[in-house]
C-alpha cells in the first residue's frame, strides 16, 4: 500500500500530482484533506498549476523561513494505493485513512511536537486502475524542529496494515505473512512495455534460481550462471579479496548501453548468497575454491557450456523413474507436514520453483507456462532471513528431477517422461495450494491454483498422455510398482498424517484408519486432483 520516497523540491512535486500524469491518467486532482489552514483556503476544489504552486508555497514556508535544512531533501512523499479489485472509494474514505496515516506517523500535533504541513492529492486511478492518494509533506516542523524519519519505510508498512484493517480495506497478506516477490520499478515496467521484453529482473530471478537449483557446491554455480550468459561480478568484504559476501548479476547489453546490475537480494530475499550457501556443503576446501571461481568470473564472463561446466550425459529411463519417485515421495512426506510448519512449506516452494525454472531454461525460446509457474511458486518462498531457516534433512530431495529436466529433450522416451515427471509435481504443487490456503494467503493460493488451471495445462497439452495406451513406458512401470509397494507397507503401518496438515491421508480399506472413520460416519478421502484432459493427476 504504502510507497515512500524523499526528495527536494515541493514545487515540482505538486506540478506532478495535479498535472497530466506519465501516461495522461491524471484527472480532477484535489485535496482530500491536509493541514487545517490549507484545507481552509483550497478545500476541494480542483486545482490548477497556480494553486498548486500557493500549496507548495505553504508547506514550504517553514523551511523558506526559518532557514532549515535537511540532508536527504525536506520532502516527503508517501502514495498509499489499493488494488483495482477494491474499487474507487469515497473522499471521506480517503481523508480518514490520510489523517491516520500522518497522525500514526508522528508528523502531527498528536505526537505532542509540532506539527509539520501536509496534504493528501487525489487525482484519480493509476494507468492499472488503482484507486489511491498522494501525501507531500514538510520533513521541517513549524518550529523549525526536523521530523525523525528513522525507519520510515518500515513504520509505513506496519501502520498500512494496522490501517487496513481499521477501515475495512483487503489487507496486503504477503505484508502480514511476510511473503511476497520484489516489486518492479516504474521504470522497469515502462522499459518492458516499450520493448516488448520480460522485465530484467524478473528474467534475471528466474535464471539465477535455474543456477542455484542445479548447483551441488557455490563453484558450480558460479559456473551455472556463466554458462546460461549472463554477467556476474562478486561482492567482497569490506578491505579483504578472499572472502566473497554477496553478487550482482546483469543481462549482457545488446544496444551499446551498461549493464543493469541487480544484486541477489533484489532479485529475490531467497537468492541473495547467505541464503543460497545454506543448500551446500560449508568446508573451508569448498570456500577457497569458490573465491577462486568468483575471482574467474571477473576475468572471463562467458562460459560455453559444455567446457567447465562439464558435458551433459542424457538421462536413462530408469534414471528418470529414479528421479520421478523421489518427487512421488516429497509429496508422501508432505502428508506428515502441519500447515503451521511454515519453513517446510516455504523450502517445498522455493526447490519446485527451481524444478520449473530449469525446465524453462531447457525447453523455452521465451518465457511460457513453465517461466510463470516458476514464478508463482517462488512468490511463497520470499520469506525474511530471519524466518529462514536449513532444509529439513528428512524431506526428500528434488534435485534428481533438475537434473533430469535440465538434459530434457525432444525425443519421445524423454517426452513421455516429462509428463510423468509433471504429474508428480502438479501433485507437490497442489500440497503447497492447500498450505497456502490453510494458513490465509489466499493470493498466493490463487495464483498458484491459476496456474495449475492454465499453465500447467498447456505444458500437459505439448506431452503425451502418460495415461493413454496401453504401451505403458518402462518409466511408469517402474513408478506404478514402486508404488503399489509402498502401498502396502502403508497399510501395515496404516501412516497417519500429522495434525493440521493440508493434505488429507489416503485412507486404504482394511486399515484401522478406515474403520474408525468408517464407523464414526465419516466421509471418504477427496479424489486427486484433476489434470483437465480427464486424467487424475496422482496415481
Amino acid at each position: 500500500m504504502p510507497n515512500v520516497v524523499r526528495g527536494e523540491r515541493l514545487q515540482g512535486l505538486m506540478a506532478y500530482l495535479v498535472g497530466p500524469g506519465k501516461a495522461n491518467e491524471h484527472s480532477e486532482p484535489h485535496l482530500v484533506a491536509g493541514d487545517a489552514a490549507i484545507m481552509a483556503w483550497h478545500d476541494d476544489a480542483e486545482l490548477d498549476h497556480a494553486s498548486a504552486m500557493a500549496i507548495a508555497e505553504q508547506l514550504d514556508a517553514p523551511r523558506k523561513v526559518l532557514g532549515v535544512e535537511i540532508a536527504g531533501g525536506s520532502v516527503w512523499h508517501c502514495s498509499l494505493s489499493l488494488s483495482a479489485e477494491e474499487g474507487v472509494q469515497s473522499d471521506e474514505m480517503w481523508a480518514s485513512v490520510a489523517r491516520d496515516f500522518v497522525d500514526g506517523m508522528g508528523f502531527t500535533e498528536t505526537s505532542g511536537k509540532a506539527p509539520c504541513r501536509w496534504v493528501a492529492v487525489r487525482h484519480g486511478l493509476s494507468k492499472d486502475g488503482n484507486d489511491h492518494i498522494h501525501l507531500a509533506l514538510s520533513l521541517v516542523r513549524e518550529d523549525g524542529t526536523k521530523a525523525n524519519v528513522w525507519n520510515d519505510f518500515a513504520k509505513a508498512q506496519r501502520l498500512a496494515g494496522e490501517l487496513e484493517r481499521k477501515h475495512g480495506l483487503q489487507v496486503l497478506e504477503s505484508r502480514q505473512l511476510g511473503t511476497g516477490e520484489r516489486g518492479l520499478k516504474p521504470a522497469e515496467l515502462e522499459r518492458a512495455r516499450r520493448t516488448g521484453a520480460e522485465p530484467e529482473r524478473v528474467r534475471l530471478a528466474r535464471q539465477v534460481r535455474a543456477a542455484s537449483a542445479e548447483a551441488t557446491s557455490e563453484v558450480d554455480f558460479v559456473r551455472n550462471l556463466r554458462a546460461s550468459g549472463v554477467l556476474v561480478r562478486p561482492r567482497y568484504a569490506a578491505g579483504r579479496h578472499d572472502v566473497v559476501t554477496g553478487f550482482s548479476v546483469a543481462l549482457r547489453p545488446t544496444d551499446g548501453a551498461k549493464p543493469y546490475w541487480l544484486g541477489g537480494g533484489q532479485l529475490a530475499r531467497d537468492l541473495t548468497l547467505p541464503r543460497l550457501r545454506q543448500q551446500w556443503l560449508d568446508t573451508p576446501e569448498a570456500a577457497s575454491a569458490a573465491v577462486v571461481e568468483w575471482r574467474r568470473s571477473r576475468r572471463t564472463q562467458h562460459l560455453e557450456q559444455g567446457t567447465e561446466r562439464g558435458a551433459r550425459r542424457p538421462v536413462s529411463p530408469e534414471q528418470w523413474s529414479k528421479h520421478t519417485e523421489e518427487v512421488a515421495q516429497l509429496r508422501e512426506y508432505l502428508r506428515a507436514v502441519p500447515v503451521d510448519d511454515h519453513a517446510t512449506w516455504t523450502q517445498v516452494a522455493r526447490e519446485t520453483a527451481g524444478v520449473f525454472a530449469v525446465w524453462s531454461h531447457r525447453v523455452e525460446t521465451t518465457p511460457g507456462p513453465l517461466a510463470e509457474t516458476s514464478r508463482a511458486l517462488a512468490r511463497f518462498a520470499q520469506v525474511r532471513a530471519h524466518r529462514a531457516t536449513p532444509r529439513p534433512s528428512a524431506m526428500p530431495s528434488v534435485h534428481g528431477a533438475v537434473l533430469a529436466l535440465a538434459v530434457a529433450s525432444d525425443s519421445g522416451s524423454s517426452r513421455m517422461a516429462q509428463a510423468v515427471m509433471l504429474r508428480q509435481l502438479a501433485n507437490t504443487m497442489k500440497a503447497v495450494h492447500d498450505a497456502m490456503s490453510a494458513r490465509g494467503d489466499a493470493r498466493s493460493a490463487a495464483a498458484v491454483a491459476s496456474v495449475a488451471r492454465h499453465q500447467l495445462r498447456a505444458i500437459a497439452a505439448a506431452l503425451p498422455d502418460p495415461g493413454d495406451g496401453q504401451q505403458r513406458p518402462a518409466v511408469l512401470r517402474e513408478m506404478r510398482a514402486t508404488r503399489e509397494r509402498a502401498a502396502a507397507q502403508t497399510r501395515t503401518t496404516g501412516a497417519q498424517r500429522a495434525p493440521g496438515s493440508p493434505v488429507p491421508t489416503r485412507l486404504q480399506p482394511g486399515t484401522a484408519a478406515a474403520a474408525q472413520h468408517a464407523g464414526s460416519g465419516a466421509r471418504s478421502a477427496p479424489r486427486a486432483p484433476h489434470d483437465g484432459r480427464g486424467e487424475h493427476l496422482e496415481r
